[in-house]
């Protein structure tokens, strides 16, 4: 159950902010402050300095690290935890909830959905634009995620992971 904060910064968020202009645009009318402010409002836990981009739809049981951002039209649904410095680029989906399909005997549809599985973000992870994470991963921290890509599994620490599904293609090394 929302209580009145939720519901007026929900309000504040629809009605306003999420349709003003993106943070990196020449206009400025304090879209950056307001989104925040919605965060603050809306979110389980809303770090300091965080971006929330314009057209961005996110669930209140998402809880967003210091210095962190939600991407251009993302979607994050249910329960998210993304740690301090993640950057996301636009059109982003994170999935915390999945269609039940287990009775072959019954339509998928009459089925239901399988129980939330949150998606936990670590610190220090770059989301490439267009990326999908599925219910239940754990993205490591300091990993990039590349373009495009469809996250069905655990990243590990330091991990450059790519493609559909996302695989492991190389690991950060200190230059």
């Amino acid at each position: 159950m929302l209580n009145g904060r939720k519901f007026i910064g929900i309000v504040l968020y629809k009605c306003l902010a999420k349709h003003l202009p993106a943070s990196c645009s020449p206009i400025r009318v304090g879209q950056t402050r307001l989104r925040r402010l919605c965060g603050r409002l809306i979110l389980a836990r809303c770090g300091k300095n965080v971006n929330i981009e314009r057209n961005a739809v996110f669930s209140h049981k998402v809880e967003l690290g210091n210095n962190s951002g939600i991407g251009l039209n993302a979607s994050v649904g249910g329960t998210c935890i993304i740690g301090d410095d993640v950057i996301m680029g636009p059109h982003c989906t994170i999935y915390t909830i999945n269609h039940a399909f287990g009775d072959i005997a019954r339509t998928i549809r009459s089925q239901g959905y399988q129980p939330e599985r949150p998606v936990i973000i670590g610190d220090d992870v770059w989301i490439g634009g267009g990326v999908t994470i599925l219910p239940g991963v754990r993205i490591g921290s300091h990993s990039v995620i590349g373009a495009c890509s469809v996250v069905t599994k655990d990243v590990p620490d330091w991990a450059v992971a790519a493609g559909n599904p996302a695989a492991v293609k190389k690991y950060r090394i200190r230059q």
